[in-house]
């Protein structure tokens, strides 16, 4: 368990952990769990991790099969490319409507979390990469005050991160998709469009090399939206 959830109340630190196992790929597309068996994995008790269960199920990052069993939904272009469209409409307004409110300390924890990407990219740590990418676009979002649009961006982590993590298997952390130093660099300038801008050529670098990855399953069923 993550120790950063420990002081929470027990639904939510089952949340966030069943959560950050999809994120980071513990769960793999298509892999089916038992509800008992997350209950273990947990250690927080049946009412709790059946909680998160219903949750991430409502916001489409978990399926239910049969025999009390759960999955991660696997992946498919024609899902994926709908997906990529609502993520490059809401997170560039998320980017731009969060300059105004940026401060020096937190231009300097998201430099912080860009070192901790850069080294994860270097080293090839795909969970490091996954971790640090996230929060680095989380803590900027977060300060653009617009809670809608932030729960619509998490909601679309959830169900494309898993696609990631795929993705990076196959391939490895060489040419992730990082324009952080562009971001930080109008981040610094004041330039909210220029923000924008970077965070949507970061997304739109990502949503490439996990189309390419799913390609050889679905080909060519949905409009290029980019």
């Amino acid at each position: 368990m993550n120790q950063t959830h420990a002081k929470l109340p027990d639904h939510e630190r089952a949340y966030r952990a069943l959560r950050d196992m999809i994120l980071t790929g513990e769960l793999a597309p298509g892999q089916a769990v038992t509800i008992q068996g997350l209950v273990d994995l947990l250690g927080l008790g049946m009412t709790p991790a059946r909680e998160a269960i219903r949750r991430l199920t409502s916001e489409g990052a978990l399926s239910f099969k049969g025999n009390r069993r759960v999955s991660v939904p696997e992946m498919d272009a024609h899902t994926y490319d709908q997906l990529a469209f609502a993520r490059l409409a809401v997170e560039p307004e998320l980017a731009r409507r969060a300059v105004p409110r940026l401060d020096q300390s937190t231009i300097a924890t998201l430099e912080t979390l860009d070192a901790k990407v850069d080294d994860a990219i270097s080293k090839g740590d795909v969970r490091g990469y996954l971790e640090g990418n996230r929060l680095f676009h989380v803590r900027l979002y977060e300060r653009a005050e617009a809670p809608v649009l932030l729960s619509i961006s998490n909601m679309l982590w959830l169900r494309t991160g898993p696609s990631l993590r795929v993705m990076l298997g196959r391939a490895g952390t060489a040419n992730l998709p990082d324009q952080h130093q562009e971001a930080l660099a109008a981040m610094r300038a004041g330039d909210a469009e220029g923000v924008a801008q970077a965070i949507r050529a970061d997304i739109e670098q990502g949503i490439r090399q996990v189309r390419s990855s799913l390609a050889t399953e679905d080909e060519g069923k949905a409009p290029d939206f980019l």
